[in-house]
């Protein structure tokens, strides 16, 4: 019998004489008992004094309004932007005098190269030319070589047919393993009463057989 439902032993006791207990649960314990500090190199207060943020201010207020008063760009900028320019167009013409040289001489070769590749092209079409005859004349002998067999297969099969003696004849007798036993068909005259249904206990088939073989 079972005691799932039964008080456990404390509860049976009564409050007044459960013991007090010291266990304390994990949720119930004190946590985060120290304050977050910022460390070196997080930005302290000890890090940067107000001179020094009041400096950093006043040095980017400057840099602003002589970007502006300037048109947004200073005069060392501005020479080193041109500078850089006159570079590029240099570099830019420099490879435009490269690249005629090339075209002048790509041009003398594309000349040889195209008197080269028309006589390529002729030797590559009389080369096709010639694989092209010698697959036809395979393929005529191969046709030919069939008739030739189907030919013999023919003359084979005729001369076969007219021959009695090469014919393939089946000289096996089909007969029945008992056409020669003494006794055959003996149970040929015995039929086997079919069954009927009646509907009458009394006039059944196996009301009339039972009575004839127990009660007569």
């Amino acid at each position: 019998m079972t005691t799932a439902a039964r008080p456990t032993f404390d509860p049976a006791k009564g409050k007044s004489e459960n013991e007090l207990t010291y266990l304390t649960s994990a949720k119930d314990l004190p946590s985060h008992t120290k304050l977050k500090t910022r460390k070196p190199g997080q930005g302290g207060d000890d890090e940067f004094t107000a001179e020094e943020l009041r400096q950093e201010l006043e040095a980017a207020e400057r840099r602003h309004f002589a970007a502006k008063t300037t048109g947004g760009s200073s005069p060392q900028h501005t020479a080193k932007r041109l500078d850089e320019e006159k570079a590029r167009y240099i570099e830019m013409a420099q490879r435009l005098d490269a690249e005629s040289d090339t075209s002048s001489v790509s041009d003398d070769s594309a000349e040889s190269n195209s008197d080269d590749s028309e006589s390529e092209s002729e030797d590559e079409t009389a080369m096709l030319m010639r694989e092209l005859e010698k697959i036809k004349r395979e393929r005529a002998e191969e046709k030919a070589r069939d008739e030739q067999e189907s030919l013999e297969r023919r003359l084979l099969d005729s001369s076969q047919g007219g021959n009695p003696l090469l014919a393939q004849h089946d000289f096996l007798v089909k007969r029945r393993w008992d056409d020669d036993v003494v006794f055959k068909n003996q149970a040929r005259g015995d039929s086997k009463p079919k069954k009927r249904f009646v509907n009458d206990m009394l006039r059944s088939d196996f009301h009339n057989k039972f009575m004839r073989k127990y009660i007569q």
